[in-house]
């Protein structure tokens, strides 16, 4: 874990982020809240990829709460069936569809709270849908964000909880918004796990991982 980084060197890792990718787009597919919950839910323990892949298919026919319960556990299942934990994930996405159908007049809520209280749905996923659906500033922290907040020094912590305290008290007010999302594609496609590529990596100079990469 590297020391936590001051202010200047932060805003000045994010400007570059910023400047790299000013408008960064999360990777799940989706057409509106709805399929963005269940996009989230799904992909825990499972990749972007994957879930795209098996949700094409399901959101062409089930895009509403409704339409979910319509179509049935076993024809969701069946969509599903190439996720890791699919038979449990599905039954989630079932009740949740359920709940907003009769809680929420089958409209997604926006409030963390609200959506945590579903089926499946925990802080990250509520985060996630909090941050891409309704702008939120809210830090949704997966694996890539927790080994980029503690190798880097941006947001050092001990769990998810203290890297999202993190990254809500050091990294400057109009960086935010898209915080998360600069930070899970540097960890998924330049600040990796086993092999760093600290020799691509913009924020090498400014990075406090003393273990670069040649």
């Amino acid at each position: 874990m590297a020391r936590q980084l001051d202010y200047p060197t932060i805003r000045e890792i994010f400007t570059r982020f910023q400047a790299a990718e000013p408008e960064p787009q999360g990777e799940l597919e989706h057409v509106n809240a709805f399929t963005l919950v269940v996009a989230v839910a799904l992909s825990a323990q499972a990749t972007d990829k994957g879930v795209n892949k098996a949700t094409r298919g399901l959101f062409a026919v089930a895009d509403t709460p409704q339409k979910m319960l319509d179509l049935g556990l076993d024809a969701l299942t069946d969509h599903v069936k190439s996720i890791g934990l699919y038979r449990q994930k599905a039954k989630n996405v079932m009740k949740l569809s359920q709940i907003l159908v009769d809680d929420y007049g089958g409209e997604v809520p926006n409030s963390r709270a609200a959506l945590q209280s579903l089926p499946g749905v925990g802080r990250k996923t509520a985060n996630v849908v909090l941050n891409m659906w309704w702008a939120h500033p809210a830090q949704a922290v997966d694996t890539h964000i927790f080994r980029v907040g503690n190798r880097t020094g941006i947001a050092p912590g001990k769990d998810v909880d203290q890297v999202e305290r993190r990254i809500e008290d050091h990294v400057p007010a109009d960086f935010q918004r898209h915080a998360h999302h600069w930070l899970i594609l540097h960890g998924r496609y330049t600040c990796v796990a086993r092999k760093p590529k600290c020799a691509a990596c913009l924020i090498r100079d400014l990075c406090g991982f003393e273990d670069k990469t040649l």
